[in-house]
């Protein structure tokens, strides 16, 4: 048998996040089928409502595995810094599209509110309930994956699930109480979906910041900025951190760090504690792409008793 290269862990880090953005792929495809089927079948308005849905997020997967494949993709001529950032604009297109559908369909039911219907069939509202149950065990598996790689992109998806989830079980007791709630019918139904709406508002203005925030070089969360501290501190020959940035690229992470060295130490030996330094933060933490690391002097004054830059 030819012999395989193990995958490496940033290459295990794209493949596990594209293994949870083809789960969701299928099961959208599948759902979008089942729910245009059943709307056309039962003649409920509110599940072929729902299987337009379930369309734009098979359209919203198809965006997130060409955009993890982009990221993946090695620097090149024209994008000296690689191209993780892709991951993070297809979390924020998603973050836009759950927003913005949530407010066309909650002015179009406000709109619509107090208009008498005909409740549909009860397998409408089962056919609902089946879908909710699907989508919220995904929310499940896709949040666990997006926590543990921290991914814009897998969060958006991972409440997009929640949020068809919490769409399809609103529509599915809707329907299924419609029947015996007499006049009341048309309202459960109405004010339901305009309650789900602006509770995915809410979540799809959050993913936003969120994603916003990477796309601006916010610097990474506290843990990881002082795990790398740490270990650039315990190189041989380090005296102290000057300065130190982590910003979140996508999947990744670059880093910037300014090194203090014992200013009467040549130059060699200086730029040879960078590279250790630099080789210490990329074998720690596999998920960092790059590191640059600034030299600085640590010149100490015994006179004064106190150190400082020269």
């Amino acid at each position: 048998m030819p012999f395989t290269q193990p995958p490496t862990p940033r290459e295990r880090v794209y493949r596990d996040a594209k293994r949870a953005a083809s789960w969701g792929l299928g099961a959208n495809v599948l759902l979008a089928t089942a729910k245009l089927a059943g709307g056309i079948f039962t003649g409920s308005a509110a599940l072929l409502a729902d299987a337009v849905n379930s369309l734009g997020d098979v359209a919203s997967a198809f965006a997130v595995q060409g955009a993890l494949h982009v990221a993946q993709q090695d620097e090149d001529d024209e994008h000296p810094y690689g191209h993780t950032k892709a991951e993070s604009i297809a979390g924020l297109s998603i973050s836009l599209l759950v927003a913005f559908s949530a407010a066309v369909l909650g002015l179009e039911t406000i709109r619509k509110l107090g208009a008498p219907a005909d409740p549909p069939p009860v397998l409408a509202g089962i056919i609902a309930a089946v879908c909710a149950v699907i989508k919220e065990g995904l929310y499940r598996y896709t949040k666990l994956v997006a926590k543990r790689l921290d991914s814009t992109s897998l969060w958006a998806i991972a409440w997009d699930h929640r949020s068809d989830a919490l769409a399809s079980g609103a529509i599915a007791i809707a329907l299924l109480v419609a029947p015996y709630a007499g006049p009341f019918a048309s309202q459960i139904d109405q004010v339901t979906a305009i309650l789900v709406c602006g509770f995915l508002i809410v979540v799809g203005i959050r993913l936003f910041s969120r994603t916003a925030g990477e796309l601006m070089d916010q610097q990474a969360g506290p843990g990881l900025t002082n795990n790398v501290r740490q270990v650039a501190e315990d190189v041989t020959g380090v005296n102290d951190i000057e300065k130190l940035r982590v910003r979140k690229s996508g999947l990744e992470f670059f880093v910037e760090i300014h090194v203090r060295v014992d200013g009467q130490m040549s130059v060699g030996e200086g730029h040879r504690i960078g590279h250790v330094v630099k080789d210490a933060i990329l074998a720690s933490y596999p998920r960092v792409r790059d590191v640059h690391v600034h030299i600085e002097p640590h010149v100490c004054d015994r006179e004064h008793g106190h150190s400082g830059n020269r």
